[in-house]
């Protein structure tokens, strides 16, 4: 899975928070194509040909393991390479196992979201680890303007954000946290 471009424009020296200017590549957003869908707040895994993947940064100056499958290019300025890995039977797989155990192995091709007890501190309030796949969870209310924006975010402190769906396949996301300074709940 590449990296997803933000809606809106970060205040890197100061406050680090969004400011009302939209990110160059985003603004059809604002123009209303795409779909606003539910973010989760897990870690993203990759269903492919019936086999389950959990995602990897090569970050710069690490070497990936020889089954890493990259999503993109490593980004020039930050060494980032996200890409992806099979999940296997050790330890740092253990939770993709267990969801993908109660999915019974019956998921489509696409990516997911894994959540749960041990993942990211369980945010999502779960009580068991499970793949949601990204995109289902249609917000059809989701607005599009700053204001109304940040409105919706902080009135759904369950939510860790949106990501807006482009037919061509483009994606852009907003956090809650990139309206706010202290975390979702």
């Amino acid at each position: 899975m590449q990296k997803i471009l933000s809606l809106y424009a970060r205040n890197y020296d100061t406050d680090r928070l969004v400011r009302d200017e939209v990110v160059p590549g985003a603004e059809w957003v604002l123009t209303g194509e795409g779909q606003a869908t539910r973010k989760w707040d897990g870690t993203s895994c990759l269903v492919q040909s019936g086999r389950l993947y959990r995602r990897y940064d090569a970050k710069k100056g690490r070497t990936p393991p020889a089954d890493f499958e990259p999503a993109q290019e490593p980004d020039p300025l930050t060494g980032h390479h996200p890409g992806w890995v099979p999940v296997g039977e050790g330890p740092d797989d253990a939770h993709h196992c267990e969801a993908w155990a109660a999915a019974d192995r019956a998921l489509p091709d696409g990516t997911y979201e894994l959540i749960g007890p041990k993942v990211q501190g369980n945010p999502e309030g779960t009580i068991s680890h499970q793949l949601i796949r990204h995109g289902e969870a249609v917000l059809d209310d989701a607005p599009r303007d700053f204001a109304a924006l940040r409105a919706y975010l902080e009135a759904r402190p369950e939510m860790e954000g949106l990501v807006w769906h482009h037919p061509d396949g483009r994606m852009v996301k907003l956090k809650r946290k990139d309206f706010f300074s202290s975390r979702r709940r």
